[in-house]
């Protein structure tokens, strides 16, 4: 059987909650498996994929700032970037001496390919979001992207396909005018470890508090202020690990500065209703548990959350809400009147049929 590397980027967990399903079908078919990443989402993989090999394989600092002005440090901060891709490309290419692998599975790594080993890039965003005034330049990220993509064999992507299809989950991101990107582009589905439970619906509200600091938190500030004044059952998840603690702010209302996986996943199928940050794992996470009310609320300045809230209030799925406009009282009332993700295909048919249409043939 062939030996696979599985690489995902480690700039939040994400990229290796994802492939979760993608290492256990393969490691169910036999393969030998081994991940090369980094940081949490190394302690991630280590903890839910045993089985596999792990080499500790640093990728390139995620440039965003601190503040809402993502857009202006992230293109200050590209000639760095290239600069740590090709550095990345350099230590690859001594892993892939070392250890001879079949098959190779990038996530967003721009650099881990071989031009003599398969090589599969994953990626929902094949264009960048941008905000109307710098729609050239967003229309640039699609040629820019597609260098890159030429790299590889094909180009796995965890939505459903948007030829066609109103319902695809990513939106303009998973689309690309550029003949290199579409060749290869496979639309795999959605692609994430959480899986519907055979729970009672008996949490009224989940808040899941996230994304990079300050802004994380300032919205735990802004929820645990007005939490209390829904009615019925409710949790809040904080997303910082290092400082746990579990705590009630009134009989029915419970703060976890942390949970495990499993249980974060536990909470999210008893609840009825979800608050949380548009990054595009939890929207799949919401698409396979079937979550029919919402809200939502992008972190200032990250052009892709921005754009999925848009899009999805748009598509008359979910209701999203600046953090600094945020009214909770108000805003779930509004909520409810939205209809949820349309229905589809869930990810563990959707890892069979990635496996036999495209790794397969390159594995036998």
């Amino acid at each position: 059987m062939g030996h696979v590397f599985v690489s995902p980027l480690n700039w939040g967990l994400g990229h290796a909650t994802r492939d979760i399903p993608i290492i256990e079908e393969l490691l169910h078919r036999g393969h030998e498996v081994t991940v090369g990443t980094s940081g949490n989402a190394l302690a991630l993989l280590q903890r839910e994929c045993p089985e596999c090999n792990f080499i500790i394989f640093k990728d390139y600092p995620a440039p965003y700032s601190n503040s809402r002005f993502f857009l202006p440090f992230f293109a200050a901060g590209i000639p760095g970037l290239l600069r740590a891709i090709a550095q990345e490309k350099k230590r690859f290419e001594g892993i892939q001496e070392e250890n001879r692998f079949d098959l190779i599975i990038s996530d967003n790594r721009m650099s881990v390919y071989s031009s003599k080993v398969p090589s599969f890039f994953i990626s929902h965003q094949l264009r960048f979001s941008m905000p109307r005034y710098l729609y050239p330049f967003e229309v640039m990220t699609m040629p820019f992207n597609g260098l890159f993509h030429r790299k590889f064999v094909s180009v796995i992507v965890p939505d459903v396909n948007p030829n066609g299809c109103s319902n695809n989950l990513s939106g303009k991101l998973c689309r690309s005018n550029v003949n290199a990107t579409n060749r290869r582009a496979y639309y795999a589905g959605i692609l994430t470890s959480t899986k519907k439970m055979a729970v009672d619906k008996d949490l009224d509200f989940l808040a899941i508090v996230s994304g990079p600091e300050p802004q994380r938190a300032r919205l735990e500030e802004i929820i645990i202020k007005q939490i209390q004044q829904l009615p019925g059952e409710k949790v809040v998840l904080l997303g910082s690990p290092q400082k746990e603690y579990h705590k009630k702010l009134d009989e029915h209302t419970t703060v976890h500065s942390y949970v495990s996986t499993q249980e974060k996943t536990q909470l999210m199928n008893r609840a009825r209703f979800i608050i949380a940050r548009s990054g595009y794992t939890t929207m799949m996470e919401l698409a396979e548990l079937e979550t029919r009310h919402g809200l939502f609320t992008p972190t200032p300045g990250q052009t892709e959350q921005e754009y999925l809230s848009r899009y999805y209030a748009g598509q008359g799925w979910f209701l999203s809400r600046s953090q600094y406009k945020l009214k909770l009282a108000e805003d779930v009332e509004k909520a409810r009147q939205y209809r949820g993700f349309p229905k589809m295909v869930k990810t563990r048919e959707n890892v069979k049929r990635l496996y036999e249409d495209v790794l397969r043939r390159h594995l036998s």
